[in-house]
Order: structure tokens, then sequence, then C-alpha cells
């Protein structure tokens, strides 16, 4: 599954630390979530979702 963390957190001018922080998990999660390597639980996905006021469809795409 792709996504587009990175490049919603980088408009904002946010770094990864920061958007973790504001997630509460860390900058290695949020790392790993852009990267590809690891799918963020469910709650984890809708709070980054509303973190970036729109939906989960509109951040992840499966392949």
């Amino acid at each position: 599954m792709r996504n587009d963390v990175r490049e919603r957190r980088e408009a904002r001018g946010l770094s990864q630390a920061a958007l973790a922080q504001q997630l509460g998990v860390s900058r290695q999660t949020v790392n790993s979530i852009e990267k590809g390597r690891y799918d963020p639980s469910l709650p984890l996905a809708f709070a980054i979702a509303a973190h970036f006021d729109t939906t989960i469809e509109e951040i992840f795409h499966v392949d």
C-alpha cells in the first residue's frame, strides 16, 4: 500500500518528529509508514486522516 503521508506532512512544513508527537507515536513509526514498510493500525490511520482533514482513502492507496 502506498500513501501520501510524506507529501502532506511536507506541505504543512512538519518534520517527522513533529507529526509523530502530534499523533502520539514515534518518529520511526512515521518514517516506516511513509516508506511503506509499516501499515498503520486502523485507529492510527483515522488519526492521520483527521490530522490532515481528509479521509483514509485520500491518503492510503491500495496498489
